[in-house]
């Protein structure tokens, strides 16, 4: 499956669970400086680039899902991935992670 309809699927299987995540703001610019330490090896983290390894979706790709939500991205993010090292993200990393994908979004 590739990851973007991966990433819907979950954000559908997270909306219709009905179960709600406790989720703080999260810190866009923390969230871009990890993003970029952790992320980039694969991901495209910034607007208008192409990921090094092409089978990971940009963050803007993701950020542009149709239905794209704090919910489905902390699923997505918690939820292992064949193609995608286990990382764990906790707390504030995750929320700041979030934040910066979801700023990415129509600007």
């Amino acid at each position: 499956m590739k990851p973007a309809i991966a990433l819907i699927a979950l954000g559908l299987l997270a909306a219709a669970s009905g179960r709600l995540l406790a989720q703080e703001d999260g810190d866009p610019r923390r969230g871009g400086t990890l993003a970029r330490e952790v992320c980039a090896v694969c991901h495209a983290v910034e607007k208008g680039r192409s990921s090094p390894n092409p089978d990971a979706p940009t963050f803007e790709a993701i950020a542009s899902v149709h239905g794209m939500s704090i919910r489905a991205l902390a699923v997505a993010l918690r939820t292992p991935h064949r193609t995608m090292p286990n990382l764990v993200l906790e707390g504030d990393e995750l929320n700041n992670i979030i934040a910066y994908i979801l700023s990415l979004k129509g600007r």
